[in-house]
Formats: structure tokens, C-alpha cells, sequence
């Protein structure tokens, strides 16, 4: 899914070593539709935030942004969550909290590269 994000590419073509882009499409879905992404978001903001990494000062100006002409079309509601029983969704929080752990790790880790690669000198080839 971050490869997707990162690239802008279309769920069906994204390359065959993440596995069938239905199942990878289909997650993605599930975790929008249960907030997970905000979570994972209001997390690296909170660490970025305390590291100081973060100028909350910005100036929008919405009369100068235009939603494109099928944006009137767009879903209003989020897909419907999976239903589970109680002791099943206290599993499920728990490796949601375990996911988001993860992908927050992930997501530091490519910045530490990214980070690293800016410091370097440019090679010529």
C-alpha cells in the first residue's frame, strides 16, 4: 500500500512481489474504513511534532483550489467495517496497535534513508 501511495501507480499494477492487487486494494479499503490510517497518521505527526520536524504555520487560500469536475460523484461514507464479537475485536485492536507500531517504524526508517541520502555527495556515473 505504500509503495502504491509513494508511486501513484494503479492497484493493478502494482508489482506481483505484494501480492494479488485485490487482496492488497481490499486491505487498504478495510483500513480506511476503520480509521486505521489516522491512527498510523496522528501518530507520526506526534512524533514528528515533539522532534520539532513539524511548521504548523501555513496560509490556504481555498478560493484559488478547484475540486476536479467528478469530485461531485465521490462516496460520502466510508465502506462498512467488519462486525466482530468483543473478545475478537480486543484482538484485533491489539494487532492493529502491532500494525501501526510497524508501518510507524517503517515510515521512520525511510526517512532516516531518505535523510542519509540527502547528506551524501551526488554521484556522477
Amino acid at each position: 500500500m505504500l509503495y502504491r501511495i509513494r508511486t501513484g501507480v494503479h492497484w493493478r499494477d502494482l508489482p506481483e512481489r505484494y501480492g494479488p492487487w485485490k487482496t492488497v486494494h481490499e486491505r487498504h479499503r478495510r483500513w480506511s474504513a476503520d480509521g486505521m490510517w489516522e491512527m498510523l497518521l496522528r501518530r507520526i505527526q506526534a512524533e514528528a511534532d515533539a522532534a520539532g520536524e513539524i511548521d504548523w504555520d501555513a496560509s490556504i487560500d481555498s478560493t484559488s483550489v478547484r475540486a476536479h469536475h467528478q469530485a461531485a460523484g465521490a462516496r460520502h461514507a466510508p465502506p462498512p467495517a467488519i462486525k466482530g464479537g468483543s473478545a475478537q475485536a480486543v484482538r484485533a485492536a491489539r494487532v492493529w496497535a502491532e500494525l501501526i507500531d510497524r508501518l510507524a517504524e517503517v515510515v521512520r526508517e525511510v526517512r532516516r534513508s531518505a535523510d542519509r541520502a540527502a547528506g551524501s555527495l551526488p554521484r556522477s556515473t
